[in-house]
């Protein structure tokens, strides 16, 4: 058995590390350009969405407890895609278009209703910048991330 066929079999018999690892790459990049972005302070402020705005002034626990969310919404998004592709299985055919409009998808569930209903309730306003930003990195560092991993790890 050549490495192809033992690598595409090993692949067959676990999908599911598809949306596992699609959801630690994507969560990876997405907290990465979050840092770059915003500056360190980044799971603080994811946090906030859960504990309230008094996260910002968190220690150590409350840094954990935001990096910690941050890779659960990545791998929960991770995970809809690969239940979605279960079904629809045009999303692993094409994991390049599913993957970009994926990542709109997540930027607006993310800014439309989880930051609206979060404890800080933030619902804008947005800049022109931040909402081309916001959707760039969405379909980059996630929706193409988690397309791939699970296209990948389905064969």
């Amino acid at each position: 058995m050549n490495t192809v066929a033992a690598s595409s079999s090993m692949a067959g018999t676990r999908p599911w590390l598809g949306f596992l690892v699609g959801g630690v790459i994507a969560g990876a990049l997405d907290l990465t350009s979050a840092y770059i972005s915003f500056g360190p302070n980044v799971p603080r402020g994811i946090a906030a969405g859960l504990l309230g705005p008094s996260a910002h002034q968190g220690g150590l626990g409350t840094y954990i407890v935001g990096i910690f969310l941050h890779f659960f919404i990545a791998m929960s998004a991770a995970f809809v895609f690969y239940l979605a592709s279960r079904k629809l299985g045009f999303m692993v055919q094409h994991p390049v278009v599913c993957g970009l409009f994926f990542g709109i998808a997540v930027f607006l569930v993310m800014n439309l209703i989880v930051l609206p209903l979060s404890a800080i309730h933030f619902k804008g306003p947005y800049t022109l910048r931040g909402l081309i930003q916001g959707l760039l990195v969405h379909m980059i560092c996630i929706g193409l991330p988690i397309s791939f991993s699970v296209r990948q790890f389905s064969k």
